[in-house]
């Protein structure tokens, strides 16, 4: 799937504000800032809410995981096979919260081109970026764990970590779209990620616990048109 950038995925994790029904909604308040404002916005909701989501909004739905299997004996594991039957057009890859060998990782990396779903590795730092980017996913985001989910922007609180991150992935992809999260919180937070030479940015707790996600979203998507 062609993606235009500057982009905005939302990562809805495990939230209660975007569990079950509170996640259509959240959707649907994605959906329209995505139309307000001609910003895409992704939203990753949780396995169980993915094709009631994707039966609703006409956004794209991601997975937050996928798992380097085959159909057939893998109880308790994500099928690519079953997120696209529900509704899904990408993956989030390595989340700090869900990390992976590099080896499981360029599995689902293969996987995913062959299913033609768009694959996202998240990534903690530079040097781990450039590895990501050598297995040719579509996106890759940095997210130090130590930022994510306090508030403290990354864009902001360590600029150098982006900029060294996107000059080393350049080198080694051209093409490969690069997002920052960590802590987002602020349209200021993505105005400076794109001026340091992201194309936007992968969020969670600024948008899913905000006491008005709408709002926050259609900042964040004017915020891209700066």
């Amino acid at each position: 799937m062609n993606l235009e950038t500057p982009m905005i995925i939302v990562n809805f994790k495990t939230y209660l504000e975007s569990t079950g029904q509170k996640a259509l909604e959240l959707a649907k308040q994605a959906e329209k800032a995505a139309k307000e404002t001609g910003t895409t916005i992704i939203v990753a909701p949780q396995f169980a809410d993915i094709a009631k989501i994707a039966q609703a909004v006409e956004i794209p739905v991601f997975a937050q995981h996928i798992d380097p299997i085959k159909p057939g004996n893998s109880t308790g594991h994500v099928l690519a096979e079953s997120v696209i039957e529900a509704g899904s057009t990408g993956t989030l890859i390595n989340h700090s919260e869900r990390q992976l060998k590099l080896s499981d990782i360029e599995a689902i990396i293969t996987i995913a081109q062959e299913k033609k779903l768009t694959s996202v590795v998240c990534v903690n730092n530079a040097s781990v970026s450039a590895a990501a980017a050598a297995l040719h996913p579509d996106i890759v985001s940095i997210e130090p764990p130590e930022l994510i989910g306090t508030g403290i922007a990354v864009s902001q609180a360590k600029p150098e970590v982006v900029t060294n991150t996107v000059n080393l992935v350049r080198q080694i992809k051209q093409d490969v779209t690069i997002l920052c999260g960590a802590g987002i919180s602020k349209s200021e937070d993505v105005s400076v990620a794109l001026k340091l030479g992201t194309q936007g940015v992968l969020v969670a707790s600024g948008i899913v616990k905000a006491k008005n996600p709408y709002s926050v979203l259609r900042a964040f998507a004017e915020a891209t048109k700066q």
